[in-house]
């Protein structure tokens, strides 16, 4: 079979017609890059980093942050060369071609859709948390899945329903809402760092790696690497800088400025954070009553947890809200309310942003003939892609009401680090065979950035869980049979049709709108 690649010529043809204006210096690609990073993943994995590492959780997000770096820089080349959207996948279509493209594709939904399920688990936390605080019950068997004695996590389920049907009667997400809520985030981990640290005690620190690096060993998904593995989505959301290099003066200088200064100063304020809820109640893992680690989200952490709970001890690695469990246990409890009520907030706006992503991913593929073409149909009067915003809502809400936030997580990246691994090998393929195509950012000293971050992201992904690793490969083995019964035959490269739809006037939003624009395109007022 033949590679079918997407004609480079034909999708910059569609890049093109957007005609973005060069506006954004390094100032503003920093602030845009803090904005997109500093989100879930510090409200709602703290306590499965602490579970994994102790507070080795520290090393883990400088582990991770530093393979983001180097995957950012090389997605940044291929984001100036070909800047449209449709992410990884795109990009693969145009270098190598349609197989692998539609397992990025496929791989993407993992990326976006399981992680909207993680968000919707973490802000079931925060807000059956506030409950609590305000002396307001709530069912245990209706707040978490089974992997804890539940039945079903009912928030969680609810608030992926409702931004899916958000998104399907239409919406207007605008920049101003979007900098609130980012005012918000900053303000709340400032204020958890200004109370946290002055009460710190060295004590709390030993032993530093209680798993070590690696725990039990890769797979284990333990250690300070099998943390930065899970913690590496805490950093999702750096691509955005990479994807606004087109709306960038002068991008050679400024994306490195904004890549590496909004992950360096995300970095310090995460491990001031981190510092923060270690040194003020500790963050040692809970352990078996025989001895022994208990992994996160089992059965076993979980009975531990409510045995320590009745013994009137509830550790870091036992809250469902990190951050404000922290500021209550220190005696802050109305403080500890107003982290919630941030995290309760700003959470579903990123819900939003992964439906948006993954809506885009959907659409793009179904209209190059890989998916069947009812899935990007427009709603006549919302003037949505209803179809597809109800299935992949019905699957989010599934995944968020049975499983846990860290293997919800854990399978995120799986599809994210498969991504920046593919989008890291396409950046060398290009430059070996189309060295002379023009690229308005070039990764510096690719022949040491792109193999770090291949094997960067290689290493994250074999510290991942055995059945996180596991996911996607069956995931992936599933799309290949999608694939070979529908795709390779409707394909439109394949038949001989050479379109972009990156561009319609009818697509969906893309997951971090173009920075100019005040409202996402493809969406009317509701």
């Amino acid at each position: 079979m033949d590679w079918r690649i997407k004609p480079l010529d034909a999708i910059l043809a569609t890049a093109e017609k957007k005609a973005l204006t060069r506006t954004l210096g390094p100032i503003q690609l920093t602030m845009l890059g803090v904005g997109a990073i500093i989100g879930t993943g510090i409200f709602v994995l703290t306590s499965e980093a602490a579970q994994k590492a102790g507070p080795g959780m520290m090393w883990a997000f400088v582990i991770a942050a530093f393979v983001c770096a180097v995957a950012a820089l090389c997605y940044s080349e291929i984001a100036s060369m070909v800047p449209v959207s449709g992410s990884a996948y795109t990009y693969t279509y145009a270098v190598m071609g349609e197989l692998l493209a539609w397992m990025v594709g496929w791989a993407l939904i993992l990326e976006y859709a399981v992680a909207a399920s993680a968000v919707s688990v973490g802000w079931s936390g925060y807000f059956i948390g506030l409950l609590n605080s305000w002396g307001i019950g709530f069912p245990h068997v209706l707040s978490v899945g089974p992997y804890a004695d539940g039945i079903v996590n009912l928030p969680a389920l609810i608030i992926a329903l409702l931004v899916t049907l958000l998104l399907m009667i239409g919406t207007t997400e605008s920049a101003r809402v979007n900098a609130v809520l980012v005012a918000i985030k900053v303000t709340a981990l400032t204020v958890f760092i200004v109370l946290t640290l002055p009460v710190m005690k060295g004590a709390e620190f030993e032993p530093f790696l209680p798993n070590g690096w690696i725990g039990t060993g890769f797979g284990s998904g333990l250690g300070a690497i099998g943390a930065a593995a899970s913690i590496f989505f805490a950093y999702v959301g750096f691509d955005a800088v990479s994807t606004a290099a087109e709306e960038t003066k002068n991008p050679q200088v400024n994306v490195p400025i904004g890549l590496i200064g909004s992950l360096v100063i995300c970095t310090v304020f995460y491990l001031l954070v981190a510092a923060g809820a270690i040194g003020s109640i500790g963050a040692q893992p809970v352990t078996a009553i025989g001895g022994g680690v208990l992994a996160p989200g089992t059965p076993g952490l979980a009975d531990r947890c409510q045995a320590l709970a009745a013994a009137g001890t509830e550790p870091l690695v036992c809250s469902r809200e990190a951050l404000a469990h922290v500021l209550r246990q220190i005696g802050y409890e109305r403080l500890g309310d107003l982290i919630g009520v941030a995290a309760f907030l700003a959470l579903p706006s990123v819900i939003l942003i992964m439906l948006f992503g993954q809506t885009r991913i959907f659409f793009v593929m179904a209209r190059d003939g890989l998916l069947p073409e009812f899935l990007s149909a427009i709603h006549p009067k919302w003037k949505t892609p209803h179809v597809v915003t109800i299935i992949t809502g019905v699957a989010v809400a599934f995944f968020a009401a049975f499983l846990p936030v860290g293997q919800l997580a854990d399978i995120s990246n799986s599809g994210t680090l498969f991504a920046f691994f593919m989008v890291a090998l396409a950046v060398l393929i290009l430059r070996r065979t189309q060295p002379n195509r023009r690229r308005p950012f070039r990764t510096p000293l690719l022949w040491l950035v792109g193999p770090l971050a291949i094997l960067g992201t290689l290493g994250l992904y074999v510290s991942l869980p055995v059945e996180a690793m596991l996911v996607l490969p069956v995931w992936g083995g599933i799309g290949l049979v999608v694939y070979f019964a529908y795709g390779f035959r409707k394909s439109h490269v394949g038949r001989g049709i050479v379109e972009t739809h990156e561009a319609d006037d009818d697509a969906p939003p893309q997951a971090v709108p173009p920075i100019g624009e005040a409202h996402t395109p493809g969406y009317r007022d509701a």
